[in-house]
């Protein structure tokens, strides 16, 4: 017997919040990693962690929100939690690896290729094993051709989001690349859950586990709250907020003056004011103002 599925069991809520979710972890990761790569005096190796950090919980977090929103009405939904902390390490470490990549080597074609499929196979396993972790009266089953379609979407993404890492620099286009990050994720989440079919145990059998409810969102607090320290460190750290090329131009914009005065000297004096001034002598050839200029009278 199959079961009913619906994905969206509280209509568009889920499926927006969990989309706001990886558009932030995603701008997160974008400035930081623009923070490590375009400042000579940062610590390169922290923010690269924490941009990873933050585009990883931030595809956790939308995967599970989303999750909220599944059921199969014939039957209850738990998860196991070994399994669904497990995605979460995954998730962070594998887009770790395509991050501290073209961190340190650039977005060469060959580097960008590499950490590109490594990462998107990495949020492919990610959310697999969040399905897996599910815990319910019959057998999840996965179209195969929709599955790979889901996964190349999940490279594809990768991809364009380390690219993006690298190549962006200004806010506002770090802002849409994030929008863009977080479509991209989206689609291969809600791509992978067209893959799905259940069915049914004949029996009622009981299965082990926690609730959706009393297990993810408890978990979510943990993601969530990082993600929103992160932007916190983003506000107030103004080259993550207006990128190294609009903070030099508004130190150009605003420049510091320089102290050129000597010590003694009279600051109401304008350069004007202090240089000598040429006055008439009796024989009518100009001269300076100053004593010293004056010749003596024999």
């Amino acid at each position: 017997m199959q079961g009913t599925i619906d994905g969206f069991r509280y209509g568009a809520v889920t499926p927006v919040a969990a989309y706001l979710m990886a558009c932030l972890g995603g701008a997160l990761g974008l400035r930081c990693v623009v923070r490590s790569l375009h400042n000579e005096h940062s610590w390169r190796a922290g923010w690269l962690a924490l941009g990873a950090t933050s585009i990883g919980s931030g595809i956790w977090t939308m995967h599970f929100i989303a999750m909220i929103g599944f059921q199969v009405e014939e039957t209850r939904i738990g998860y196991d939690v070994g399994l669904t902390v497990l995605s979460l390490a995954v998730a962070i470490v594998m887009v770790a690896v395509g991050v501290f990549a073209v961190g340190y080597r650039g977005a060469t074609t060959g580097t960008l290729a590499a950490a590109g499929v490594i990462t998107g196979l990495g949020v492919a396993a990610m959310h697999y094993l969040g399905m897996a972790a599910l815990k319910l009266n019959g057998t999840i089953e996965y179209r195969t051709s929709t599955v790979a379609l889901s996964i190349a979407i999940a490279i594809v993404a990768a991809t364009a989001a380390l690219w993006a890492a690298v190549s962006i620099r200004g806010f506002l286009a770090s802002l849409g690349a994030s929008l863009v990050m977080g479509v991209a994720v989206s689609g291969m989440h809600y791509t992978a859950m067209a893959a799905v079919s259940v069915h049914l145990h004949s029996t009622g059998g009981a299965w082990t586990g926690d609730s959706a409810t009393s297990l993810l969102l408890p978990m979510l607090l943990g993601p969530v709250i990082f993600l929103l320290l992160a932007g916190v460190v983003v506000m107030f750290d103004p080259l993550l907020v207006m990128g190294e090329g609009n903070w030099d131009r508004s130190f150009a914009r605003h420049p510091i003056a320089p102290k050129t005065a000597d010590k003694g000297a009279d600051p109401a004096l304008t350069p004007r004011d202090s240089a000598p001034r040429a006055v008439v002598t009796n024989s009518g050839r100009h001269g300076p103002s100053s004593t010293t200029g004056r010749r003596r009278a024999r």
